[in-house]
């Protein structure tokens, strides 16, 4: 039996070609002291603030306090390309210009009037620097759940998929393992699933990707898309769990079919008792108010919500084994995931776009 750093070393070579994972994220940021952090916000954005570290996937985030004020200050990952920051400074702006009562975090510009900083160090590759306007709200998973909270979900989530819908950026482009047009990629990193049932259900659900889903994902129509609404990037009101207070971490966002991105949102929305999509569908036909689904996406549209749940549980398996210390950060949607993988199984693919069309009222 090979040793765990060899079979390691072996999954890195034959998962190379999934994108990032030996690049992006198998990279770790280096830290920064609080001190630091604080001497940073101080001397390039003109912040006096306290500073607390965040959780964070690929980047240092920190929470800065200036008085009644709040902000985040992002430290990229060093193998970040500068350009798809500058895509996700670029689509924040242009978000800010379009749609400018949507609740996305606004930019800090430096004291030089910059949107990014430079930060440069003995002993360490250069990383950029941004100041981000901190949201206040309660994260959605932790919200009182109701019809009037998935209607708000897929309004917002149209909003800004039409304030993105004429947004250009080289970096758009970037290649991402939570890409849904990629998912078929990841099965190497079944490995990782101890569970025989559960790898097998991974396996059949990247199956029909695979048949119905993948051949279809190039004629559909695509944009730049946040890619990343999860209940952790969904803020509420704290006075009113119907209200949404704010959308964060663009740090997924990417150019592809814009039914991902409603695909992506509604995987965290499958209900664990009742009818699976009894949550979805509320969401999925405010959004459609907005943005009127056409027919092959309403089409595909389960098969790619149960494909981000195998995203998210392959993904994040794999690197729950490679950074253990982070563990419970990078784990934190992988149960509910199988839960509802488990759930939606219990739906046949034409009985799940049967109920889809009826919410959406689409024959």
């Amino acid at each position: 039996m090979p040793a765990q750093g060899d079979a390691s070393r072996k999954l890195a070579m034959t998962t190379s070609h999934i994108l990032e994972p030996s690049v992006l994220l198998d990279t770790a940021s280096p830290e920064l002291s609080l001190h630091d952090v604080e001497r940073i916000a101080r001397d390039v954005f003109g912040l006096v603030a306290e500073a607390a570290e965040l959780s964070g996937e690929r980047d240092r985030n920190y929470h800065l306090r200036a008085g009644d004020a709040h902000y985040v200050l992002k430290v990229s990952n060093p193998a970040e390309d500068p350009g798809v920051i500058d895509f996700q400074t670029k689509a924040l702006l242009h978000i800010a210009a379009v749609d400018p009562e949507l609740p996305v975090p606004r930019l800090l510009r430096t004291r030089t009037g910059a949107a990014e900083w430079w930060l440069e160090g003995a002993g360490a590759a250069p990383r950029l620097v941004r100041v981000l306007s901190y949201l206040q709200g309660v994260p959605m998973q932790k919200a009182s759940p109701g019809k009037d909270l998935q209607h708000a979900l897929g309004r917002h989530t149209a909003r800004l998929d039409l304030a993105l819908r004429g947004f250009f950026h080289a970096g758009a482009g970037h290649k991402l393992m939570w890409d849904l047009k990629h998912a078929n990629t990841v099965r190497p990193l079944l490995v990782h699933v101890q569970d025989p049932a559960q790898r097998s259900l991974a396996e059949r659900v990247l199956d029909r990707f695979e048949h119905h889903a993948l051949p279809r994902l190039p004629g559909l129509r695509a944009q730049v898309i946040h890619n990343d609404l999860n209940p952790h990037n969904v803020l509420v009101a704290p006075d009113d769990h119907s209200r949404i207070a704010g959308i964060i971490d663009f740090g997924d966002m990417v150019h592809a079919p814009l039914i991902n991105n409603l695909a992506v949102a509604a995987a965290y929305q499958v209900s664990e008792a009742g009818h699976p999509l009894e949550m979805v569908a509320p969401m999925v036909a405010a959004y459609h108010r907005l943005v009127p689904l056409e027919p092959v996406e309403l089409d595909l549209l389960f098969d790619l919500i149960t494909t981000r749940m195998v995203l998210t549980v392959a993904i994040s398996g794999w690197r729950a084994a490679r950074y253990p210390e982070n563990r419970a950060y990078i784990l934190r949607n992988n149960r509910q995931a199988w839960a509802r993988l488990n759930c939606c199984d219990t739906l046949d693919r034409a009985q799940a776009q049967a109920y889809l069309r009826q919410a959406t009222r689409v024959e």
